[in-house]
């Protein structure tokens, strides 16, 4: 057998190293460049231990189911960033004070207030609540009117679609 490294022919026992990952025979010589390699045991793999869920008093469940689309009629105000703004001035609070006690980076705050972004749910609901104020409105069901599609030239009026 030769030495995977310098080349020479082993006399004896190849040792086994890893170097760079590699795993490798060679002489007594070249072991030196690498890890010796102890024999093979399996890994175990570690299992994280199961913390027990705390519940928190949540009602039974009845009859009525709650909505998921109740929160899609909530929409964004367009002066967020104003209403923020001057809510965060109001109390005196800096953009970093304000960031700290929403637990947020304050560079979120600034591109909230320069309305750069439009905040997460999240991130908007602990602002509303620290603030106590509201930056969404309520889309009202009597805004809409059928009527409006009912006018007019529509593009299905127009184009003929021709099947191959």
């Amino acid at each position: 057998m030769q030495c995977e490294i310098c080349g020479t022919e082993i006399k004896g026992q190849a040792v086994e190293v890893t170097i760079d990952g590699s795993q490798l025979k060679v002489c007594s010589k070249c072991s030196q460049y690498g890890t010796a390699v102890k024999a093979r045991s399996p890994v175990s793999r570690k299992i994280s231990p199961v913390s027990p869920q705390i519940r928190r008093d949540v009602p039974k469940k009845t009859g009525q189911r709650r909505d998921p689309f109740a929160e899609l009629n909530d929409e964004l105000v367009d002066e967020y960033d104003k209403i923020i703004r001057d809510a965060r001035e109001k109390r005196g609070w800096s953009q970093e004070v304000l960031a700290t006690k929403v637990k947020e980076k304050a560079s979120l705050i600034k591109k909230i207030e320069r309305a750069e972004i439009i905040p997460e749910d999240s991130v908007r609901k602990k602002i509303e609540r620290t603030l106590n104020i509201h930056l969404t409105e309520r889309l009202g069901e009597g805004e809409w009117n059928a009527d409006r599609l009912n006018k007019g030239t529509t593009l299905g009026d127009i184009v003929t679609i021709k099947r191959k």
